[in-house]
């Protein structure tokens, strides 16, 4: 879903402080940092037995201090926003997963808090600014209800993946074929029906998390366990090595701050 909601003048590109335009580039990324942040959140935990609490108390750190970076900067920095959305995916999925595994809690139930704590967030947004527009985070405010929204779409979108591909036991690779097709869905809704465009990047943006999610178990998981056997730390790398390449060809061509390119 390609679109701006307002002709973008070089001052109002520069305070944005996300890309101004959403392209095919911007949903990849995506797609893949979920991706990672559900692979390098169970290597750190599991396979370099680093335990679950300290894998997030070590991974918060190091988020919390990207984002402090991300939020002082005057305007859009691609590598730095990207870097923020891949920490963020990690704590995400740690935060879900801490729930299940540490504190008992079922996948229905942290589904569903996190739902609501993402619509508490619209909520506030929405009373608070009266857009929930990205192509509107231009002041401090704006971008921490921004940040919040993406932390609960990232629980949410783990708790929900898991639920699909465990809880309902339709496996990874279904799993992914149902999300992707909800994906499908909602590009049409925006293309052919005209839907919304928040609306419709919002719903994107939620669904690509149990999208990537199920992705990357399906790629990392044993074939005994319904994956592919690629591991963990072999998808992780291979996918920040595609995120790195496509940052810097962002980087480079601005195609996701110009409108014209």
């Amino acid at each position: 879903m390609q679109h701006t909601e307002r002709t973008a003048q070089p001052d109002w590109a520069q305070a944005v402080k996300v890309p101004v335009v959403i392209t095919l580039y911007f949903w990849l990324i995506k797609i893949m940092a979920t991706t990672v942040g559900e692979t390098a959140a169970d290597y750190l935990a599991v396979d370099l037995h680093f335990g679950l609490v300290a894998t997030t108390v070590v991974m918060t750190v190091l988020f919390l201090g990207v984002l402090t970076a991300q939020m002082r900067a005057s305007r859009y920095i691609p590598w730095l926003y990207w870097l923020t959305v891949t920490l963020i995916s990690v704590v995400g999925t740690l935060v879900t997963d801490n729930l299940s595994d540490q504190l008992g809690m079922p996948l229905p139930v942290s589904a569903l808090l996190f739902a609501l704590a993402l619509a508490a967030t619209f909520a506030g947004w929405w009373a608070s600014e009266r857009t929930l527009s990205i192509h509107s985070i231009d002041t401090r405010k704006r971008e921490a209800f921004y940040w919040a929204a993406i932390l609960f779409t990232f629980a949410l979108g783990t708790a929900g993946g898991d639920l699909a591909a465990e809880r309902l036991q339709l496996g990874y690779a279904m799993s992914a074929v149902l999300f992707g097709g909800a994906i499908a869905l909602t590009a049409a809704a925006y293309y052919a029906l005209k839907a919304s465009a928040v609306t419709t990047f919002w719903i994107a943006y939620i669904l690509t998390r149990p999208l990537g999610a199920t992705f990357g178990d399906w790629l990392s998981k044993p074939g005994s366990e319904g994956g592919l056997g690629l591991g963990t730390m072999g998808t992780s790398a291979l996918f920040l090595a595609a995120i790195m390449l496509l940052v810097v060809y962002l980087t480079k061509t601005r195609r996701d701050t110009n409108p014209a390119v």
